[in-house]
């Protein structure tokens, strides 16, 4: 009786696992995440060196900011998120913009303050 129970308690964790992940899969990116990722460039956005490189840190995040744009929706949030960031960082817009090609990502859209993320 006792490793019944077990396994029913095991099996509902699995599943309410499976379902909190499946649903953080649906959800939306948000600025937080995409400004968790960019943090690992701030010397560069801030000083404009060193410049960033693949396999850094910085690429890394970037990289990261490339995958979880992985539908259309989440494209669009990473998109509108980077452009808060070029607003509230405007000095260093230019550096925001060109770290997709120091790290060789392609995001899919142009990081740019007119760009239309929808």
């Amino acid at each position: 009786m006792q490793s019944h129970k077990t396994l029913i308690a095991i099996s509902i964790s699995v599943l309410l696992t499976w379902l909190g992940l499946f649903n953080w899969a649906l959800a939306e990116v948000d600025c937080t995440t995409v400004t968790t990722l960019v943090s690992s460039c701030s010397s560069f956005i801030e000083h404009g060196f060193p410049d960033p490189m693949p396999g850094s840190p910085c690429c890394e995040g970037v990289n990261s900011l490339n995958v979880i744009a992985d539908t259309t929706e989440n494209k669009q949030s990473v998109c509108s998120c980077l452009m808060d960031l070029i607003s509230t960082y405007n000095t260093n817009a230019t550096a925001i913009a060109t770290l997709p090609g120091f790290c060789g990502v392609a995001l899919g859209f142009v990081i740019d303050p007119n760009t239309d993320c929808s």
